[in-house]
């Protein structure tokens, strides 16, 4: 299962049979500009992943909104967001392996909502999956989303699935968990992989060990420990990060991930 299945929750349920072919879709072109245009065809004939945000990230006094920029470990390349809470998913959906690039707010859908008047929404999240479909998400911060989130949540996964997309809305995930690749996360560039030393971390972990018993084999733990943690999130290596790191934590070799090829 994906971090992406595991980290984020589905929307309504609901199928609003033919809303593909009512929703218009807004992006920013890298070299056309601003676009507007069926969203059949934009799903199907843009790539999103290198549009920009439709919508910009105002800093607003007052309000938790702390506007940023994440280093993709999936692709090189730096992802806009607009909040902490969009951070956190950015940072999960970076070490799915199921994801090969991601967007923040590539594209706002427009329909007629049941009194008749427009809605406009873009989705907080996009994400290219490996198959070459995609994923539009919504964040929230809590596990209760409102009603007004709901409503459209349930637009937003009939018109992913009309284009055999997925949509979801990613609640928080588990704190401790967050804490945790937050940690590892600081060690996702490839200048940790380790070189020559990668080969032998994975042999030192071939086996069930505590982490600082495997480390102390190896050499220097301030040489080691980089490429340890760089090993744990792109995957290569594996520890219960559903409970705190520390150094007596077992360690041992988990799924093939990008930090070794």
């Amino acid at each position: 299962m994906s971090d992406v299945e595991r980290h984020g929750g589905r929307g309504s349920g609901k199928s609003l049979g033919g809303i593909g072919d009512g929703l218009e879709a807004r992006f920013v072109d890298p070299v056309e500009g601003e676009r507007e245009t069926c969203w059949r065809d934009v799903a199907r004939g843009v790539a999103l992943e290198d549009c920009g945000p439709v919508r910009p990230f105002p800093v607003r006094p007052g309000r938790r909104m702390a506007p940023g920029w994440w280093w993709s470990a999936t692709d090189g390349r730096l992802v806009h967001y607009a909040s902490g809470v969009m951070r956190t998913q950015v940072m999960l959906l970076d070490r799915d392996p199921s994801v090969v690039a991601l967007a923040c707010r590539p594209v706002e859908l427009t329909w007629r909502g049941r009194d008749g008047a427009w809605v406009r929404h873009a989705p907080h999240l996009m994400a290219r999956l490996s198959d070459g479909g995609g994923l539009l998400a919504d964040c929230s911060g809590r596990e209760e989303i409102s009603r007004r989130l709901a409503s459209r949540a349930a637009v937003m996964e009939a018109a992913a699935l009309a284009v055999g997309w997925q949509y979801r809305v990613l609640r928080p995930p588990d704190p401790v968990l967050a804490a945790n690749l937050g940690w590892l996360a600081g060690y996702r560039h490839p200048r940790y992989r380790g070189a020559e030393l990668s080969g032998r971390v994975i042999e030192a972990f071939r086996r069930p060990r505590p982490l600082i018993e495997g480390v102390r084999e190896l050499g220097d733990p301030l040489e080691v420990l980089p490429v340890v943690f760089h090993a744990l999130w792109t995957g290569v290596l594996s520890a219960p990060l559903d409970k705190p790191l520390h150094e007596r934590v077992v360690v041992t070799v988990g799924r093939a991930g990008r930090g070794l090829s």
